[in-house]
C-alpha cells in the first residue's frame, strides 16, 4: 500500500516528521462544499476539514448570534425570570439592581439598567461599599431595597447569599439572581 503523497510537496518537516494533509475523504467533502456554496475549492476544503458539510456550510460562513447561542430557556428558571421582568415592565414596578463592585459587576449593572430603560423602567442601582459591606448582597442593604422596590435583581453576585435574599423576600420584594459564579 502506497502512503499518501507528501502534503504541499514537502516530504519532511525540519524535525523529520512526514507532512500529511487531509485525505481523499476530506477532499471529496471539500468539493461538495465548493459545489454547494460556490466558494473556492481551498476554502471549501478548510471548511470540510473543520467537519462542516455542504448542508451546514452557509451557516458556518455567515453565523448569526441566534445560531451560536444556546436556547436561553435551557437555563434554570429563565422563562420564570422573563415572565417576572415582563410583569415588572408592564406594571411599571419599582426595580433595584444590586451589583458587585468589580468590572464584570459594573458592566452587568450598566447593561441591565440600560435594558430596563428601554421598557421605561428607571432602576435604582446599588453597589455595596467594598470595605463596609463586603462582597455581594447583605441583609441590611437587601431589607432597605425591599422596603421601596417590588423587584431586586442581583447581577454578578448573589448565588450563595441565602440569608440576604431571604430577608429581601421577607420584606416584600421579589428577588432575581443573575450570576455566572
Amino acid at each position: 500500500m502506497n502512503p499518501e503523497p507528501a502534503f504541499l510537496g514537502i516530504e519532511r518537516s525540519i524535525t523529520g516528521r512526514r507532512w500529511t494533509g487531509p485525505g481523499a475523504e476530506v477532499d471529496r467533502a471539500g468539493m461538495a462544499v465548493a459545489q454547494a456554496t460556490g466558494i473556492s475549492e481551498i476554502a471549501a476544503r478548510m471548511i470540510a476539514r473543520a467537519g462542516v458539510g455542504p448542508d451546514g456550510a452557509e451557516a458556518y460562513l455567515q453565523p448569526t448570534l441566534r445560531d451560536l447561542m444556546p436556547d436561553p430557556s435551557t437555563l434554570a428558571d429563565m422563562d420564570r425570570a422573563a415572565e417576572r421582568l415582563m410583569a415588572a415592565a408592564t406594571a411599571r414596578q419599582r426595580v433595584a439592581i444590586f451589583g458587585d463592585y468589580d468590572v464584570d459587576g459594573a458592566a452587568s449593572v450598566a447593561l441591565m439598567s440600560g435594558w430596563l430603560a428601554t421598557f421605561g423602567i428607571k432602576a435604582t442601582i446599588y453597589i455595596p461599599d467594598r470595605i463596609d459591606e463586603g462582597y455581594g448582597p447583605n441583609v441590611p442593604a437587601m431589607e432597605d431595597l425591599a422596603r421601596t422596590h417590588d423587584l431586586i435583581i442581583t447581577v454578578d453576585c448573589g448565588t450563595l447569599s441565602h440569608d440576604p435574599l431571604a430577608a429581601a423576600r421577607k420584606a416584600g420584594a421579589d428577588v432575581m439572581v443573575i450570576d455566572h459564579h
